[in-house]
């Protein structure tokens, strides 16, 4: 079963709000099996657009990527953001099939 992922890019305009949300998100994600691959770093826009924080969240399922979203753990942490940071972000399937070669 592909795994599923959470696809976030961040730009944080109130520190202090961020920080509230940053303490409160970890409840939902052990609650459905998320781990960090990507959170923050370094990185280069090669093509498009950029937001000044980058965030990969991995998850069993894409089911419990989506339910995690969707959860009211998720939500109260959310709410703790009060408009201090401006967010695009994709829940999205993996790929588990072959590779080129």
């Amino acid at each position: 079963m592909p795994k599923g992922y959470w696809i976030a890019r961040v730009d944080v305009h109130d520190t202090e709000s961020y920080k509230n949300y940053v303490a409160k998100n970890g409840i939902a994600f052990a609650k459905f099996g998320g781990r960090f691959v990507i959170r923050g770093g370094r990185f280069e826009t090669l093509v498009g657009t950029s937001r000044s924080r980058n965030v990969v969240i991995e998850f069993p399922s894409y089911e419990q990527a989506l339910a995690c979203w969707r959860s009211e753990e998720y939500q109260a942490a959310r709410a703790e953001q009060k408009g201090g940071a401006e967010m695009d972000a994709i829940v999205i399937e993996g790929y588990d099939g072959p590779q080129p070669g």
